[in-house]
Formats: C-alpha cells, sequence, structure tokens
C-alpha cells in the first residue's frame, strides 16, 4: 500500500481553443449572456490560461494542460444534414441558423471543471481511479463534448491496471451530469479514503421536490447518485446536497460558483445549500471530524456580487509549504465589498492563509473562473508514474505552448469569422500539432478520417 501523504491533488486546466468565441450560448450563466457578439481575443485567452499553469507549477503544484476540443465540430453539423465540403456546410448552417454554428464552434472544453468526475483510488471499490465524462445534455453546445473528452482523458491516463473509464451517464434531462463543478471531495491527507460531496439542482424524478423557477438545475440527484454507484464509493463517504434553487435563479449555475473545497475545508455562502446544517453534519460524519466551514454571510458578500465577481469559483489549494491558498480572479479585487471580505479572512487567520489573484478576463467575459478551468485529479506515486507525462507543465512545455499559440491562434473572433473555412484548416493544424506536442495520439475526428 503507498504512503498516503505521497498522494498530490494535481490540476489539470483546459486550454483554450482557437476557436474562442462569446455566442452567449449558456442560459444562466449571467456573464455569458451579457458578453453575447462581443468579439473574442483567442491568442489572449489562451496565454491567460497558461500564464496561471505556469504560476502555480511554480508553487510546486503538481499542473497539466488538457487539450481543447476540435471545432467547429464538422461531423456534428453533417449529422444534422448540412452537406458539401466545409465551405459549403459552414454557409449553410450559418444561413439556417447562426446560433447552430455558434454552437457547434464553442471552445466552452476549456472549462474542464465540467469535464468529468473524478473519485481517487483510494475511494474507489477497485482501487482505481475512475473517470466519467460529463454528458452536459443542458445545452447542446456542450452536450457534443464528451466522447471527445473521453478520448483525451484516455489518452491522458492509458493504463487500465490503474485507470477506469465510464461512457457518459444516458443522453437524458434526468439525469444531467455537468462533471466535477458540482462536485467536491474533502478528506485528511489527499491518500486517505476520502469523502465524495455531490451538489445537485433537482431531484429530477420527484416532481414535488424544490425545484429552480427562472433558470435550470444541470445536476440532479439521479445523476450524481449514479456516478457514486458506477465508481464504487462507499455509502458511509458519499453525502448529497441541493443547491438553494433561489440562488440557481440568481445565477448560480453550478456549485463552484457559490462553494469550493479542499482537504477539511469548505468556504461557501451562507445560502448555498437547503437544509444547510443538515448537510454540515453529514459532512463531518462522513469525514469522522469537524469540518472546517467557512461560511460567507450574505451581509458581508451577496448573492449578487458572489455572482459578479467569481469569488467561490476560485480554487482552494494546499500549497507543498502547507498554506492553504485561495486562487481569485482579478474581479474579485475590483469588487469592494469582495475585496473587503477577504481582506478580513486572511487577517483572521481561520482558515485561509494568503490569496492569489490572476486576470483570466477572456475566460470570466464567457462565464468561467478559476476553478471552472480545471479538473483536480488526486494521483499516487504509482499513478503518476502510470499516466502520459507529456501533459504535465514545466518550463519548457510552457515555452513551447505559448510558441504554439502565437502561430496558430487569431488575435480576434467576431460572430462573422465562424463561417470561415479557413478558421477550420487553422484550428485542425493547431490541434494535429498539439496532439504531438503532448503525445495524445489521434484522438480527434480529422485525424481519424483525413477529414
Amino acid at each position: 500500500m503507498s504512503n498516503t501523504k505521497s498522494h498530490v491533488e494535481a490540476n489539470f486546466d483546459g486550454l483554450v481553443g482557437p476557436t474562442h468565441n462569446y455566442a452567449g450560448l449558456s442560459g444562466g450563466n449571467l456573464a455569458s449572456l451579457n458578453n453575447k457578439t462581443r468579439p473574442s481575443k483567442p491568442k489572449l485567452a489562451a496565454k491567460e490560461g497558461l500564464k496561471k499553469m505556469k504560476s502555480l507549477h511554480d508553487l510546486g503544484m503538481t499542473q497539466g494542460v488538457i487539450a481543447p476540443l476540435s471545432r467547429p465540430d464538422l461531423g456534428k453539423l453533417r449529422e444534422l444534414g448540412f452537406s458539401g465540403d466545409d465551405a459549403n456546410v459552414l454557409k449553410k448552417a450559418a444561413e439556417h441558423s447562426p446560433a447552430l454554428l455558434a454552437a457547434c464552434s464553442s471552445a466552452s472544453s476549456m472549462w474542464t471543471a465540467n469535464a468529468a468526475t473524478v473519485s481517487p483510488s483510494a475511494d474507489t471499490e477497485d482501487g482505481r481511479l475512475h473517470f466519467t465524462p460529463a454528458n452536459l445534455v443542458n445545452k447542446f453546445h456542450r452536450s457534443i463534448e464528451h466522447e471527445q473528452t473521453g478520448r483525451i482523458l484516455k489518452a491522458m491516463f492509458a493504463d487500465e491496471k490503474h485507470f477506469a473509464h465510464h461512457k457518459a451517464l444516458p443522453m437524458s434531462s434526468y439525469f444531467g451530469d455537468e462533471g466535477a463543478a458540482n462536485h467536491t471531495r474533502f478528506c485528511n491527507e489527499y491518500g486517505d479514503h476520502g469523502v465524495g460531496f455531490f451538489v445537485y439542482g433537482e431531484t429530477a424524478f420527484d416532481n414535488n421536490a424544490p425545484k429552480p423557477q427562472r433558470f435550470p438545475a444541470r445536476q440532479t440527484f439521479e445523476a450524481s447518485s449514479a456516478i457514486a454507484r458506477t465508481h464504487g464509493l462507499a455509502d458511509k463517504k458519499v453525502v448529497y446536497a441541493q443547491q438553494c434553487p433561489d440562488v440557481i435563479d440568481a445565477g448560480v449555475f453550478h456549485n463552484d460558483v457559490i462553494a469550493v473545497g479542499n482537504r477539511d475545508v469548505l468556504f461557501c455562502h451562507e445560502q448555498a445549500f437547503l437544509n444547510k446544517e443538515s448537510v454540515y453534519q453529514d459532512l463531518n460524519q462522513a469525514l469522522g471530524k469537524e469540518m472546517k466551514i467557512i461560511e460567507v454571510p450574505t451581509a458581508s458578500v451577496s448573492v449578487q456580487d458572489a455572482v459578479a465577481s467569481y469569488l467561490f469559483n476560485s480554487q482552494l489549494l494546499t500549497l507543498p509549504s502547507g498554506e492553504t491558498t485561495l486562487v481569485v480572479p482579478r474581479e474579485c479585487e475590483e469588487n469592494s465589498r469582495v475585496n473587503d471580505y477577504l481582506q478580513s479572512l486572511i487577517t483572521s487567520k481561520k482558515g485561509v492563509d494568503k490569496l492569489l489573484c490572476f486576470d483570466l478576463k477572456q475566460s470570466m467575459q464567457n462565464g468561467g473562473g478559476p476553478a471552472c478551468l480545471r479538473l483536480r485529479v488526486v494521483l499516487s506515486e504509482q499513478e503518476r508514474a502510470a499516466m502520459n507525462p507529456s501533459v504535465l507543465m514545466n518550463d519548457s512545455l510552457f515555452e513551447t505552448l505559448n510558441l504554439w499559440v502565437d502561430r496558430h491562434y487569431r488575435d480576434e473572433i467576431h460572430a462573422k469569422d465562424l463561417i470561415d473555412p479557413s478558421l477550420v484548416r487553422e484550428s485542425q493544424a493547431a490541434l494535429d500539432e498539439l496532439t504531438q506536442i503532448l503525445n495524445l495520439g489521434s484522438v480527434y475526428d480529422f485525424q481519424q478520417t483525413g477529414a
């Protein structure tokens, strides 16, 4: 048995894709809706993300990269009846439905908190690390991601002795699954048997259960419990909690917009959960000790300020130094009420030791902060040795990827650019080279078919 203290929690950030654009595709995500039709800056977006990855690597964190999906998804457009060469497919799709073309061109896979739910080997019945790609059925542009996502994850974590890969849950709203954005793992040491904390928006099969009225509940209890079963998690080590419907209607489309956790610390808004006292009690019981719960009162930070600043869409990290560190977007500094709260939190020394702030404006304007950009994977020494090392950040990879972005990415993309067939060629050339850099093999359809 491996030393539980030798396990690390790695962060795998999504690399922003070449077709990064603003199309307002995500109802319930206010930032996405508010920035619809603005020109995007793909090159800047990718470099913002790479800078965050490298900064965390430099602090001693295990940091990896997840490749973007191939977009536009010409195969999906052809499935929907648009025929001809690439230029004709794009032209016909734009004439029929610009929104559909935008959906198939979305670079939303950058938010890898939605890529999958991950259960460490210390928690699972068969002692393997389990992955289930999220079906993301609530939004069409995201529902077409899971097959490619699964291929990329398998290319990163290929050894079946150590890694188990599941298919996405059934493509039904009853099993709506948004991945790790609604899942947190609590533990003492990362290698200890931890607690899977699954947060859902509604119970799909119970018409009398509380539900939001304005925006959809994207995660269902049925999806969360199915993942817990397929990953082989022990019932006594799983806690389910429902989001407050009112905060979903206020723009909290995922739990990671209202709460974040790490080890034995939960940082959340006081309005995050229904029946919160029962939730806290269940967590304490499952963990076998009293959690460190940092509950932010509405009087200090309103739900509206939390959504606008993405205070809770932060990363809560334990640095190698042992310091508990909160990684926040620049918008938290720019909101005076949120900034005042954060300064008082650090001064109080009650659970968070330091703050790190990153400028992620390109991601934030499309509705994703620091936590959206990363998928957490707890790795033992053996699992790290068995995974694809080419996806792990280091000085050389950082330089290589920045040069790759400079060669292949546009400075700006406007809505009209999505009809340009040269954008397809540029994107495919970029991703073909990327798979060689990251040693992923042929994970994209265009590599397998020559399309």
